[in-house]
């Protein structure tokens, strides 16, 4: 038992050590691949389909303001005052999980960020108690802006697509510094089901949430992460 005990407290050890480690490292470091591309990879292969994988890390400086505030007024409005997690939100999604049939989801732009680097897309308590863990360390020792940078160039935004230069190249054919107003809500339409749905051309249903998230953008204002 002794021994067990032993290597269990030296493997929680080594884990907290290689993944705080990590976070430090990915402060400043681009992050060149995440377990979602690799797994989506796989997918393809296994389904005989060509492989995709388009994905350029841009600084955050060479992303459209445009895009930053659509995705935070379409997923995340609190983004610049909660620390990782929107408590209101998860009330709210428990409320309406009890009720109805379809569950809803609370994840802000950090736990989603904190998922697509460090972790698998599966649902389970473990997969949710180690969001959780990075969610915190990512807000503990990432600036908001850094937050921000890495969700957009980690993100997946279509088949193959992963971050903001990839998809505004492939779906309006122009840098992500340059998107305008109704091509960064088109992309942060997507976002909830980027496989199922394309931002260019825009069906009825992206076309009505393009249409959601400009206003809530005008509502927003300026964007300012000090």
């Amino acid at each position: 038992m002794k021994k067990i005990f032993r290597f269990l407290f030296k493997s929680l050890l080594w884990f907290f050590a290689i993944s705080i480690g990590l976070v430090i490292l990915f402060k400043w470091l681009p992050i060149p691949i995440t377990p979602l591309m690799v797994i989506r990879t796989v997918e393809q292969k296994k389904e005989g389909k060509d492989i995709v994988w388009k994905h350029d890390w841009e600084s955050i400086d060479n992303i459209s303001k445009n895009l930053q505030l659509a995705v935070i007024c379409s997923e995340d409005q609190d983004f610049l005052n909660h620390h990782g997690f929107d408590m209101k939100a998860i009330e709210k999604a428990l409320e309406y999980n009890k009720k109805g049939k379809k569950t809803r989801g609370a994840s802000t732009i950090s736990q989603q960020t904190a998922k697509n680097v460090f972790l698998w897309p599966n649902r389970s308590w473990l997969r949710k108690g180690l969001e959780a863990y990075f969610t915190f360390l990512i807000e503990l020792i990432w600036s908001k802006e850094r937050i921000m940078e890495v969700y957009l160039n980690s993100i997946e935004m279509g088949n193959g697509i992963y971050g903001a230069e990839a998809a505004a190249q492939h779906w309006f054919k122009r840098p992500a510094a340059n998107l305008r107003q109704q091509e960064a809500a088109a992309i942060a339409a997507i976002l909830p089901s980027p496989l199922r749905y394309r931002a260019n051309p825009a069906t009825n249903y992206i076309q009505g949430r393009k249409n959601w998230i400009i206003r809530q953008m005008h509502f927003f204002g300026p964007l300012n992460y000090n």
